[in-house]
């Protein structure tokens, strides 16, 4: 079994940081995709960031040139480095995660917990 645990948010004024963290651990061969959501009470799940096996990384467009998504293969961690951040950004971020947890390629999906981020002044 796998699972995904948050840490790193909190509360912070407009225009602060907070760096998001996920770690993935359990029976994990290989992981071949891990994202980033965030939603609001009401609202609908959103993306906000993903990376994938080979590295590349796809933004929301609401996040571009803001947040910085990172991954340290050894630690099955990735990170969600946010900046200038907006009040509009306040949410649970949850992250995912597709994981290969044999040889024969047999994969797990989850999501992780939630880590709740608040910026207000």
């Amino acid at each position: 079994q796998v699972q995904l645990v948050e840490s790193g948010g909190g509360l912070v004024q407009p225009g602060g940081s907070l760096r998001l963290s996920c770690a993935a651990s359990g029976s994990i061969f290989s992981i071949n995709a891990m994202g980033w959501y965030r939603q609001d009470p009401g609202k609908q799940r959103e993306l906000v960031a993903a990376i994938v096996s080979g590295g590349s990384t796809n933004y929301a467009d609401s996040v571009k040139g803001r947040f910085t998504m990172s991954r340290d293969n050894a630690k099955n961690t990735v990170y969600l480095q946010m900046n200038s951040l907006k009040p509009e950004d306040t949410a649970v971020y949850y992250c995912d995660a597709e994981v290969v947890i044999g040889p024969d390629g047999s994969t797990w999906y989850g999501w992780g917990q939630g880590t709740q981020v608040t910026v207000s002044s």
